[in-house]
């Protein structure tokens, strides 16, 4: 690693997927600068912004000029170029086979069903300033979920201790900062769900300190919202 190798991210933490770079960051000591960009401010939009990333999405990295966004390419830049454990995106062919597979289907799967849940029960009804929730949708919404999470268990949990193995990868990372989002609206998505609680227990172990440091905001958005019901 280059002296004074500084990566610039931006970064809502609101958003599961800059958690999840920024707990890959701040547990390997990497270092960093974190540029905040408020979705729900419009900064996304902003001239500069845009020039960033034309999709106007966050995260984004810029690492010495070079600028990726997407967090899966992004965690796994990170784990490939800097001086951290192996285990978090493994050189070993087959082992890191089994990291992307889990990458390839958690888009449409685990971050689109949890999502579905915060957006339901905490965007819409902030959005249009009212409390009520389409309880219609949210029924199916919870039914697709709990489908979800029957196939991390029996897919790729099984017996083991993390998503793909042994070891924590950035797979990890990104199921873990997902299936977090619904507490936001107050939801323990996993309080009937033993076995990833467990997971979840060693994944929170694994990165220490990190993990709530960047789920403080989801916290507080789960506060403001019990306090107003």
């Amino acid at each position: 690693m280059a002296a004074g190798r500084l990566v610039e991210v931006y970064l809502d933490l609101l958003s599961q997927p800059c958690r999840a770079v920024l707990i890959l960051l701040t547990c390997n000591k990497i270092p960093h600068r974190v540029h905040t960009v408020a979705l729900r401010r419009g900064e996304n939009k902003t001239p500069e912004f845009t020039r960033l990333n034309p999709m106007q999405k966050v995260p984004v990295m810029v690492d010495n000029g070079f600028v990726l966004r997407e967090s899966d390419a992004i965690l796994k830049y990170l784990a490939t170029t800097f001086d951290v454990p192996e285990h978090w995106y493994p050189r070993q062919p087959e082992q890191r086979a089994r990291v992307d597979e889990y990458t390839a289907w958690h888009h449409m799967n685990t971050r689109m069903k949890a999502a579905k849940v915060f957006i339901l029960e905490v965007l819409l009804p902030t959005q249009f300033g009212t409390p009520a929730v389409d309880e219609v949708r949210l029924k199916r919404a919870l039914s697709e979920l709990e489908d979800t999470l029957d196939k991390l268990e029996s897919m790729f949990l099984g017996r083991q201790a993390f998503l793909c193995g042994d070891d924590i990868t950035v797979a990890d990372l990104l199921a873990a900062c997902e299936l977090m989002q619904p507490l936001g609206g107050g939801r323990d998505i996993l309080k009937d769900r033993p076995q990833l609680q467990r997971w979840m227990s060693r994944v929170r172990s694994a990165v220490g300190d990190s993990f709530d440091e960047a789920h403080a905001v989801l916290y507080g958005v789960r506060d403001r919202r019990r306090a107003r019901l």
